[in-house]
């Protein structure tokens, strides 16, 4: 049974509207206290959260309902999703709630739920909390917020955890750090300090409705120029709940999650440090990486997008690196999730490591043109369905051979069908995404 409110990565929507109205947040506090119960004795319940404005709302009616079930609530505050992962695996809670929407315009929000393991929880305990939210919901729930004081030194343990996964200091190092306005706002900045770096920090002023607005790592276009006026060292950009990082070189070169792999990968091989030679990353990573990899003596293995199938592959396998280009990179000798602080941290250590700027390391990755085209849609009818869209695939696909790709796909957080088109040059692959992007409009009536 597929499930309704849990997606890919949580509960998501527009803050105040079913499912993150009041009646359903106290309910999937209260369910969640129920499970929590039933897996130890006197439980208590991590939640976290981004600087939405709806944040602290939510965050109460959470807690409310955790409350009413008879477990207690502790509150970390404003902090990232990778953060309330490690807490939650490493202290004595039994879960751990992020509210946070991720790279989402503040408008929206959402509800990750870990367990203990610092995992997302799997699909049959999220069908149970759903059946139990409803049910509750049809009972004349009545929602009642619970108070909140943020526990300072969680985040305190979080940052001190960071700082001693890295061998080197950073004294030296100038970087420019843009933090969304999002959850890593007042963590990133003292966390790189306290390692010697030089710091200047960009959206770091949160006012609960500018979080991923023209900044962050979905907009790097004032980093690059920050990096490239004060002449920096490296820049580096999160997204709203930190679970992602974008670099920027001293150049201005923008340095993606693809290149993060190839990197950190190569680094890790040269250092023994890999079981398996072996990266995972998903279908969207360039071409060329796969094969800069392959140089490498590395094998890159795809999954579909998604940092959950990304982590799954990599327990599969085995594999201690994976990710994809969006900068969600998961490192698992160190963390459950994808940690944007974590990341760059690995990246700047190999710089150190290595004595090479980042530019050095990042010009050994062949990117290939590549055109994310976004199709806003109605509904989502399987793709297969649409003989139009796919004799425009197919015949992209033959006009590519063996140096191009075609990934069509619909989002799992958002009415979008996204169609990605890799190839040997610009027009090209502007060409054919455009003709598969209209073939959907036409076909799906946009």
């Amino acid at each position: 049974m597929a499930r309704q409110l849990f997606g890919t990565d949580g509960v998501r929507g527009v803050a105040g509207e079913y499912p993150l109205d009041v009646a359903t947040t106290f309910a999937l506090g209260k369910s969640l206290g129920e499970w929590a119960r039933g897996h130890a004795a006197d439980p208590e319940v991590l939640v976290g959260m981004d600087t939405r404005e709806s944040g602290p709302w939510i965050a109460a009616q959470v807690a409310g309902g955790l409350c009413a079930a008879g477990v207690r609530p502790r509150f970390a505050g404003l902090i990232t999703t990778p953060g309330v992962a490690w807490l939650t695996r490493t202290g004595h809670f039994v879960a751990g709630v992020m509210i946070s929407a991720s790279h989402n315009p503040y408008q929206d929000n959402g509800i990750k739920v870990f367990d203990h393991s610092g995992y997302k929880l799997p699909d049959d305990q999220e069908h149970l909390l759903e059946d139990r939210i409803f049910t509750l919901r049809n009972n004349g729930l009545q929602p009642s917020p619970a108070p909140l004081t943020v526990d300072e030194g969680l985040d305190a343990a979080y940052l001190d955890y960071l700082a001693g996964t890295v061998t080197h200091r950073f004294k030296g190092l100038k970087l420019v750090i843009d933090c969304a306005n999002g959850a890593s706002t007042h963590l990133a900045g003292a966390l790189f300090e306290r390692l010697g770096a030089e710091i200047e920090k960009i959206a770091c002023n949160p006012d609960g409705r500018n979080i991923n607005l023209d900044c962050g790592a979905l907009h790097v276009e004032k980093l690059r120029n920050h990096v490239l006026r004060s002449g920096a060292d490296v820049g580096i950009a999160f997204d709203g709940d930190a679970d992602r990082c974008i670099l920027v070189s001293h150049e201005g070169r923008v340095v993606d999650g693809d290149a993060v792999l190839l990197i950190l990968g190569r680094a890790m091989r040269q250092a023994g440090q890999l079981r398996e030679p072996i990266v995972v990353a998903t279908i969207m990573s360039n071409i060329g990486l796969e094969r800069a990899l392959s140089d490498s003596g590395l094998r890159m293995l795809r999954t579909p997008v998604g940092d959950k199938y990304v982590l799954e592959e990599m327990i599969r396998r085995d594999a201690q690196i994976g990710g994809e280009q969006s900068g969600h990179v998961i490192f698992r000798d160190y963390a459950t999730t994808g940690d944007g602080m974590l990341t760059a941290l690995r990246v700047l250590d190999a710089m150190q490591q290595s004595g090479r700027t980042l530019d050095e390391l990042a010009r050994e990755l062949t990117v290939y043109p590549q055109l994310l085209v976004n199709v806003r849609v109605r509904n989502k009818r399987p793709l297969s369905d649409l003989p139009g869209v796919q004799s425009e695939i197919a015949a992209a696909e033959s006009s590519f051979g063996d140096n191009g790709r075609v990934v069509v796909r619909f989002s799992g957080t958002e009415p979008l069908a996204r169609v990605m088109v890799e190839g040997p040059d610009d027009d090209s692959v502007r060409h054919w995404a455009n003709r598969i992007a209209d073939a959907i409009r036409t076909e799906l009536e946009v």
